[in-house]
């Protein structure tokens, strides 16, 4: 009978380990997943360095200014009121809280409830592409390395 007991007691121990270790193993790996969706909306779907990047003459993303801001390259062909001349540098996010940016990707209104202004497009972002976005932006310096 105590053998018995030993086997179920360690038999508890070595699943409540192997599941712990799994478990933990699961969280280091979701923030990585969540930074290269993040990379990949930021990048490829929502092309923010085209406005929030430095560029050179030539069009080219100036080295180490990716996503830190800078003078916009356009202008708007009418009259738009609030137009922006200056793109913010949004690497690191600093000055937001992760639920207002979250809010701001989700329905395009900012901590004030205000939108942003243009050229800067309101996105209907779901929460997950929301929270990767903002995971990711978070992950960067917010200046030049």
């Amino acid at each position: 009978m105590r053998n018995v007991k030993r086997l179920v007691l360690t038999s508890l121990a070595l699943f409540v380990f192997a599941s712990t270790r799994f478990s933990m193993a699961q969280t280091k790996a979701a923030p990585s997943a969540k930074i290269a969706r993040g990379k990949y909306l930021v990048h490829a779907v929502a092309h923010c360095g085209k406005c929030h990047s430095q560029h050179d003459s030539k069009g080219e993303p100036l080295a180490g200014k990716d996503l830190r801001g800078g003078a916009l390259e356009f202008k708007a062909i009418a009259p738009t009121p609030n137009w922006a001349d200056k793109a913010p540098n949004i690497a690191g996010l600093r000055g937001w809280e992760d639920a207002d940016a979250i809010k701001f990707f989700m329905t395009g209104l900012a901590y004030n409830d205000l939108p942003a202004r243009p050229p800067m497009p309101e996105y209907k972002m779901n929460k997950e592409d929301a929270e990767a976005v903002v995971a990711y932006l978070r992950s960067l310096s917010p200046t030049a390395k």
